[in-house]
């Protein structure tokens, strides 16, 4: 399956590139296989936004793929397949079982 993307709000600045450094806000889901069930925030408290190489493989695939296509200031939901998420070893520390399928509401807020 990949990454899908629905853009929940388009965004009006330019793209990131790959190599360059982007910084996101991000609420992951699929908690314990529940696409309801949030399992991380950049805006829970304590958490702050966050910035990553973009397109060298220091995040999951879906996001790689599904973050390079975006605007600054746009919001999509991420839908993930397991092979572009946390695959087999999912993250048992998030609550993240094997071969989940994943949903990442991102909004790109910079890009360098």
């Amino acid at each position: 399956m990949g990454v899908e993307k629905e853009v929940l709000r388009p965004g009006t600045g330019p793209k990131p590139v790959a190599g360059r450094n982007v910084t996101v806000h991000c609420t992951g889901f699929g908690k314990n296989n529940d696409l309801s069930q949030k399992f991380w925030s950049t805006k829970d408290p304590g958490q702050k936004p966050f910035t990553f190489k973009i397109g060298q493989g220091s995040v999951i695939k879906g996001w790689d793929e599904g973050v390079l296509g975006m605007q600054v200031g746009e919001v999509a939901r991420l839908r993930c397949s397991p092979d572009y998420a946390y695959g087999s070893g999912g993250f048992p520390a998030w609550g993240i079982q094997p071969n989940s399928v994943l949903v990442f509401e991102i909004e790109v807020l910079s890009t360098e």
